[in-house]
């Protein structure tokens, strides 16, 4: 039978801390040597929450919503973000397959 994991105060502290400056659960996972769904969890049950995303310019999102427009090329600031935002890639920049001479 695996042992119960008993969480302690600094650990609950440190998930809360993480999670409001924005960390991903699988940042938070690793920085705690457990698992993502037992980050999740626990973080779930404490009220530990992320910061609200900072949202898009008006102009953005018009732009996003025109059905006529033509698609985002790829690497394109906005649509990396959308992808990227929340997992371990967040705040890297695209690199195309051609850029990887230098």
């Amino acid at each position: 039978m695996p042992t119960k994991l008993v969480w302690t105060a600094p650990a609950d502290a440190r998930l809360r801390r993480m999670r409001a400056e924005g960390a991903t659960w699988d940042r938070i996972a690793a920085a705690l040597g457990l698992s993502r769904y037992t980050v999740i969890e626990r973080g779930r049950r404490i009220g530990a929450t992320r910061p609200p995303q900072i949202p898009l310019a008006a102009d953005e999102t018009a732009f996003l919503q025109d059905r006529r427009r033509e698609p985002l090329r790829a690497g394109h600031p906005v649509a990396w973000a959308l992808l990227t935002d929340g997992t371990s890639l967040e705040g890297s920049r695209y690199v195309w397959a051609a850029d990887t001479s230098s």
